[in-house]
């Protein structure tokens, strides 16, 4: 009875959480990227927003996939219970993709320094 609302109320609502948290990542971390590749705006906003088009593809296709519930929806109780249950699932593995991405920028960004440090005392 509640299905068709709970898949729109699902959508709306990952929809919503993705653009909210895809533009807080994307303005706060600019700067951490601008940082990390040593001042190269240029190649920060670029990768930025790479990252920014891949959050999108990821979260909404995640989303989309975990659309369809096997259970029919009869009460108001079952549909908050499949509202909560999918949404919390797919907050749970973007948050692991976003340590994860976190943890690829660092790395690279550690490299680069070394990189630096290494030819700025090849230099001397």
């Amino acid at each position: 009875m509640f299905n068709t609302t709970g898949y729109l109320l699902y959508i709306g609502i990952s929809v919503f959480i993705t653009i909210f948290v895809s533009r807080t990542l994307s303005k706060n971390g600019e700067v951490y990227l601008i940082e990390g590749f040593d001042g190269n705006k240029a190649l920060a906003k670029s990768v930025n927003h790479m990252l920014v088009v891949g959050f999108y593809l990821l979260n909404l296709g995640f989303v989309l996939i975990r659309l369809k519930t096997n259970v029919d929806i009869e009460t108001v109780g079952i549909l908050i219970s499949y509202l909560s249950s999918t949404i919390g699932f797919v907050l749970l593995v973007l948050g692991c993709a976003h340590f994860f991405n976190m943890l690829v920028i660092h790395r690279v960004r550690a490299n680069m320094k070394a990189e630096n440090f290494r030819y700025s005392r090849a230099k001397v």
